[in-house]
């Protein structure tokens, strides 16, 4: 016998049949989780887990402090994992399933498989250890020296403003900042693996804590050093042409500071007014002259510049005899130089180049009329 089916049932039939078509049902998801123990078998913390599925789906996490990792949310599928190992080791590689609706687990004891692997594999993760362990030291001590050597940079300025009856005391607490500071950054130098890519960070701020505490030679050989790890540094050669200028190795220090200024065109300026205060300190004025003229035809803007250069002229005026006359003998430009720092800094304080320019200016028409020699000698009396 025939049943005949209502047009209302044969429409929602269709209707059930058409959504199961476009509507998908949603995938269980499934979850992955595991531990990771290290070549003691103690948990691993602080581990990257990489897991990637079949159709090239990247996810990563990192194992807590018991070692435990966890995915949620997977489809379904064949994972490939990557436990991502301390360097110099490779990341070791391992797949499992996971099913919709289920927890897969993959546990990695690294005290096991070393075991397999033998001798080989547990050389290579005790050195990784130990490169650890290096690194944590060369760390603090890095950061023991950045310290003292903050410490060390005020002492030093306070060290040239204390009265007389406390210099001493000033600088011998620079010396001894300077010591410790030399002593944490040598401790992380050696403490660097061949080829680390900030090795010359650590031999310039050794170089800077002897450069402080007034150790020119060993200074300068820790700059070069910090040069020849990252020869494309202006800093570096402008530091160690500060130390060379000081030291009285002129034209040593007149390379550097040209290498700095090529390697860094916009501050070139830079290097050679540093070149001419370098010297002007070292009370080498002719010296620093010619490299005060370079940096003022490169930035003519530089109140500073100018004020150096026309008291490094000063120090180089000369003087001749004339009749009971002692005359001075002015250098070519040395006006022109005070009046350009004037025009610059018309308004500084009265301290400023501007200022001291003005009080050159006033010097040099006080003696431009030379100075009478003759001495007066009384006449007896008859």
């Amino acid at each position: 016998m025939k049943k005949n089916f209502s047009s209302w049932t044969l429409s929602v039939f269709a209707m059930a049949l058409l959504l199961s078509v476009l509507v998908p049902h949603a995938a269980a998801q499934g979850t992955l989780r595991g531990q990771i123990m290290d070549v003691a078998g103690k948990p691993w913390p602080e581990i990257s887990v990489d897991i990637v599925n079949d159709q090239g789906g990247k996810q990563n996490t990192k194992t807590d402090k018991d070692g435990n990792y966890i995915f949620h949310n997977l489809k379904a599928g064949v994972y490939n994992i990557s436990v991502q190992l301390p360097a110099p080791n490779k990341p070791y590689e391992g797949r499992v399933q996971v099913q919709g609706g289920n927890e897969a687990k993959a546990d990695f004891n690294f005290k096991e498989i070393v075991g397999k692997q033998g001798a080989q594999y547990a050389e290579q993760a005790k050195k990784a250890e130990e490169e650890k362990q290096k690194f944590e030291g060369l760390k603090a001590h890095f950061t023991a020296g950045t310290a003292l050597l903050d410490q060390e940079r005020k002492a030093k300025e306070e060290a040239a403003k204390a009265p007389a009856d406390q210099r001493d005391a000033a600088k011998a607490k620079v010396t001894d900042l300077s010591n410790q500071a030399v002593a944490e950054f040598t401790q992380a130098q050696q403490a660097s693996k061949e080829g680390d890519p900030n090795k010359h960070i650590i031999l310039a701020k050794l170089a800077e804590s002897y450069d402080l505490g007034g150790r020119n030679d060993e200074a300068m050989a820790a700059y070069q050093q910090a040069i020849a790890a990252k020869p494309d540094v202006p800093g570096y050669y402008n530091n160690l042409g500060n130390v060379q200028a000081r030291a009285g190795k002129v034209d040593d220090a007149r390379t550097s500071y040209t290498k700095s200024a090529e390697l860094d065109p916009p501050n070139a300026a830079t290097a050679w007014r540093n070149f001419g205060i370098s010297l002007y300190n070292a009370g080498r004025l002719k010296e620093a002259v010619e490299p005060l003229k370079k940096a003022s035809e490169i930035d003519p803007k530089s109140a500073q510049t100018w004020y150096l250069l026309g008291a490094a002229l000063v120090g180089s005026m000369e003087t001749k005899k004339n009749g009971d006359k002692l005359e001075f003998v002015i250098q070519p430009g040395t006006v022109e130089a005070y009046q350009k720092a004037v025009e610059l800094d018309p308004d500084g304080p009265p301290n400023g180049y501007g200022a001291q320019a003005k009080l050159g200016l006033e010097a040099l028409k006080q003696i431009s009329p030379g100075i009478d020699t003759k001495v007066n000698v009384r006449k007896k009396k008859s």
